[in-house]
């Protein structure tokens, strides 16, 4: 059975499918010996596939969920050489993994982490509309004009705005009551989006975790801990990205 080249490098775990198809388009592959540098080609599980004159290996496709802590960097890796989510996973997952989508550096909470190229681009595709909900401790009390606001979609920036979102106050915090908890909702995946939305409505973003991305959560697993994806929540994955 054949099947796209950069798909099937990224199920190789050489990178996510957006970075095999730059490989690609910049001369780095070889099929058969042969420079392949446009997208489109199908190879066979006979074809001999090269980047950078390296035969790359099929890999088992894994997936796993990570309870990220708060100022860990959400990439491969850092060229401040700070801590990234992959050193969680260091001598303990032998294929090469990587984040989907993103969570900034001071948010917390659930992260996804594959080798399938293929699935990754579809989680993070805008027009499957991903669900990702976050609890975020807020300067002040929304109140439902507020909501409604972010429940409509607000301005980001010029000529920007938010898709509507799920918005609603959990409950007051704080030594005098002064702060909130809000579950909101998001099916975008805009840098800061939340903390941009919040702040919108006059109720700047304290601190933020994400509780749930896709439906998968983190379950009881301690910050910095993580789990290999049950058989039920990959097939649910799938299900949600099915075209």
């Amino acid at each position: 059975m054949s099947d796209r080249l950069q798909k099937v490098m990224a199920h190789s775990g050489i990178a996510s499918r957006r970075a095999c198809e730059k490989l690609i388009e910049t001369g780095h592959v070889r099929v058969n010996g042969k420079v392949v540098n446009t997208l489109g080609v199908k190879v066979s599980p006979a074809d001999r596939i090269e980047v950078d004159h390296t035969t790359i290996k099929t890999e088992e496709l894994v997936y796993f969920v990570l309870n990220k802590p708060r100022g860990i960097i959400t990439s491969s890796d850092d060229e401040k050489d700070r801590k990234t989510v992959l050193d969680f996973f260091k001598h303990k997952v032998s294929e090469r993994i990587y984040p989907v989508g993103r969570l900034d550096y001071d948010t917390s909470g659930v992260l996804l982490l594959t080798n399938d190229g293929s699935l990754d681009f579809k989680l993070t595709h805008p027009k499957h509309q991903i669900d990702k909900v976050y609890i975020a401790k807020v300067d002040g009390i929304p109140d439902e004009k507020d909501l409604n606001q972010l429940r409509r979609g607000v301005k980001l920036e010029r000529n920007l705005k938010s898709a509507p979102a799920e918005a609603k106050v959990i409950k007051k915090v704080g030594e005098d009551e002064g702060n909130s908890l809000v579950e909101l909702t998001i099916h975008e995946g805009r840098n800061h989006e939340v903390k941009k939305m919040m702040s919108s409505i006059g109720h700047p973003v304290e601190k933020l975790k994400r509780i749930s991305f896709a439906g998968i959560q983190a379950d009881n697993l301690e910050v910095g801990k993580w789990r290999p994806l049950k058989k039920r929540e990959i097939r649910d994955l799938f299900e949600l990205v099915n075209d």
